[in-house]
């Protein structure tokens, strides 16, 4: 896949420039303008500029301008923008990716500001913690959330299927999908959008089987017939009408707004639980969340509760004490808290989190009670991602499509699968 490999040369051949002098660079105590850039929905980008704009109320001094982009375009536009030391000072970092970038010096240390200008005192060592690499604090823990199944609930009574809930099997989801699709209220339409190309999804399956995507010695935690098993549960359930076929998976770009159940050819997706706010605003049906289904009734249930995001400063940045000072604004000032509500999680902050829910919608309710609802059984994070972990979501996604458009079989894809992950791992 060129476009991966070219991404990561780009910002590796960048950074190992960028990694000897980015520290050497002197901050600027009254820097007039930053720059910040992020991932996500309209909905986002609706909210975010909101509190940009009562930011400037704040601190008059200081112009931000933003920008943002799809998830699977933002990662090439960020690693050529760091790359050409042209990085945007605030940057919205997942935590698959923050090990990397923190590690090859392409963000800043913020563990200086931490019960100064960064007031995080009451996040819990445990949210704390999931921005640090190597015991230095490069992330804030925008929300906390985890993985969801998305459903449009009035959809899946219409043909007397029975609807995803909690509890629910592998097996019984893939017999009510086919259930579902025999019975379909309109043409061209599904029970399920396929994630079978999803990482999350295939991360939240290896778990349940005490699998993980990566072992304590950095490489692949699974082999090619845990693959091939999970390509072939969705095959089967593509194969039997009750998943999108691969032509209409296709056209989903890893965001809300091209999602078989956004644009109306499934009834049900696989995303993260912050984003149900952005999936109901962008559907007039009602939608409603339950976890994932599992292997066995008596599997781990796979969830674990995680950074939805994290906000970094570039290590290039002349503003890190005002770009600080945002970051502060948006997860422990209630005015920007409470314009971002919780698109992007659950805040970590107790006092945040308490002040929020009182003025939360039903949405943003039904998401904080999901998270209330599957704490209980979750297991604790996955280890730290190894370098180049953040290139294989490209890869099962690839793999996946030429799965289910027929041109290779499962037990090939999961051949192809670990094959090309290690090669990837093996490019340190």
């Amino acid at each position: 896949m060129p476009m991966v490999l070219d991404r990561r040369s780009v910002l590796w051949g960048g950074l190992s420039v960028l990694s000897l002098a980015a520290f050497n660079t002197p901050a600027l105590a009254q820097a007039a303008r930053l720059r910040m850039i992020w991932w996500g929905s309209q909905e986002r980008a609706d909210r975010t500029n909101k509190a940009i704009a009562a930011f400037k109320g704040v601190k008059p001094d200081i112009t931000i301008a933003g920008e943002f982009a799809g998830w699977s375009d933002y990662w090439p536009r960020l690693a050529t923008q760091v790359a050409g030391r042209n990085a945007p000072d605030v940057i919205q970092m997942d935590y698959r990716y923050i090990f990397e970038y923190a590690r090859r010096g392409a963000l800043a240390p913020l563990d200086d500001y931490i019960g100064k200008a960064l007031k995080i005192d009451d996040f819990g060592k445990a949210n704390v913690d999931s921005g640090r690499v190597d015991g230095k604090l490069f992330g804030v823990n925008l929300g906390v959330n985890s993985s969801v199944v998305i459903y449009d609930k009035a959809a899946w009574e219409k043909t007397g299927a029975k609807a995803p809930s909690m509890g629910q099997t592998w097996e019984e989801f893939a017999e009510n999908a086919i259930a579902f699709g025999k019975k379909k209220p309109k043409p061209g339409y599904f029970a399920t959008a396929d994630a079978s190309g999803l990482e999350p999804s295939f991360e939240n399956y290896l778990r349940q089987n005490k699998k993980a995507l990566f072992a304590a010695d950095g490489q692949l935690g699974y082999e090619p017939a845990d693959v091939a098993a999970w390509f072939k549960m969705w095959q089967d359930m593509r194969k039997g009408g009750g998943c999108v076929p691969a032509d209409v998976q296709a056209l989903d770009q890893l965001n809300i707004e091209s999602n078989a159940l956004t644009t109306g050819k499934a009834a049900t997706a696989f995303a993260h639980s912050n984003q149900f706010v952005g999936y109901q605003a962008l559907n007039k049906a009602k939608l409603a969340l339950t976890a994932y289904p599992k292997v066995s009734a008596s599997s781990p249930s796979g969830h674990y509760l995680k950074p939805s995001m994290l906000m970094s400063v570039s290590a290039t940045s002349q503003n890190v004490p005002n770009a600080v000072d945002f970051i502060n604004f948006l997860v422990a000032n209630p005015a920007g808290v409470d314009l971002l509500g919780v698109e992007r999680g659950v805040p970590a902050s107790t006092a945040m989190r308490d002040q929020l829910t009182t003025k939360l919608d039903e949405v943003s309710k039904a998401m904080v009670e999901y998270i209330a609802a599957i704490t209980p059984a979750v297991d604790p994070l996955p280890i730290n991602p190894p370098q180049g972990a953040g290139e294989l979501a490209f890869v099962l996604t690839r793999v996946s499509q030429e799965v289910a458009f027929g041109r290779i079989t499962p037990e090939e894809g999961g051949e192809r699968m670990v094959s090309e992950a290690t090669r990837t791992l093996s490019r340190k």
